[in-house]
């Protein structure tokens, strides 16, 4: 095991490419391991992201990848060792800390780690729902909701995402359809309420989507539901479809060292990111549950690099 590096950073979305820059802008020489198959892409969720309208700087729109291609040479630029490998096992126990990666199993130290895994939006799984992701297919009313201004669009979900994202598309879109599988939703009853009294916002119970539309057009088009209690199936003509059943963080990892949520998003103490264990700092989506946006991800990355360099000249290694 070679010298201890001063920062490892554990993925590479907008949070873990930020942490990069001023962990190095630091003379920090931090080295990330960007991810290849746990959680997905390298450069996270805005991977599989048409166009990003609300990252500022960019008035004309960006493509997601076009945004993360910035973010991964901007670190380069900067001094970044970048790996493309996945962190199969973390130590937290002992000081330095350990990580494990590749294919290899090759085992780094840490002084601080710096963990950006993310989080994945749960989708349906139909197959027509992955062709149309990024085409009228979508997991982020916040982030897409502003392309179907004046356009019908349908929700799945029954808890509070799901009445979140039909309430802020309908200060949007011309209608809002509300599919739920069951008889009641689990969402609190103050959200049910406002959704109930909105006026733009129809809910179908006992409902649930057999397939998008249409996939040889590369649109979105239509829904095709079901009642689950009579079988009767129609279709609902959309041009937009939001999923809002939950998202999953990429915290598996972590899991026997850091404290988590209820919900399996890593704890960090307010206002910082530290966790419970001092040296491992964690930004972006894996422990973001409220916002889940690029441009508070990247936020929380540059507060992680600021953190760990404090920590790093507390404990006299910096």
């Amino acid at each position: 095991m070679s010298e201890p590096r001063n920062v490892i950073i554990i993925g590479s979305g907008p949070a873990g490419h930020t942490a990069g820059i001023y962990a190095a802008r630091a003379n920090l020489k931090p080295l990330m391991f960007e991810g290849l198959a746990r959680g997905g892409i390298p450069g996270g969720q805005l991977m599989i992201t048409n166009d990003v309208e609300n990252y500022p700087g960019f008035p004309e729109k960006i493509t997601g990848p076009d945004l993360m291609g910035a973010f991964r040479a901007q670190g380069l630029h900067q001094g970044v060792e970048i790996r493309t490998e996945d962190v199969n096992k973390v130590d937290f126990r002992t000081h330095p800390f350990r990580v494990w990666a590749g294919d290899d199993n090759v085992v780094s130290s840490a002084r601080t780690v710096i963990i950006s895994t993310g989080a994945q939006a749960k989708w349906l799984g139909l197959p027509s729902e992955t062709a149309l992701q990024g085409r009228g297919v979508s997991a982020c009313a916040v982030c897409d909701g502003a392309f179907f201004r004046n356009q019908d669009v349908a929700v799945v979900g029954g808890g509070d995402t799901a009445m979140e994202e039909s309430m802020y598309l309908s200060g949007l879109c011309r209608s809002v359809t509300l599919i739920h599988r069951r008889e009641e939703f689990r969402a609190s009853i103050t959200m049910q309420e406002r959704v109930r009294k909105n006026p733009k916002i129809k809910i179908l119970y006992n409902t649930e989507v057999d397939e998008i539309l249409d996939v040889s057009k590369g649109e979105v088009t239509g829904v095709k539901i079901r009642n689950n209690k009579t079988s009767e199936t129609s279709t609902l003509t959309v041009t937009g479809y939001f999923v809002a059943i939950g998202h999953t963080p990429n915290s598996e990892l972590f899991k026997d060292f850091l404290e988590l949520h209820d919900n399996g998003y890593v704890k960090t103490k307010p206002g910082t990111t530290q966790t419970n264990v001092p040296g491992v700092f964690a930004s972006g989506d894996v422990q973001d549950f409220v916002y889940r946006q690029a441009v508070t991800a990247a936020g929380s990355g540059c507060m992680a690099a600021l953190e760990a360099e404090r920590w790093l000249a507390a404990n006299g290694t910096h």
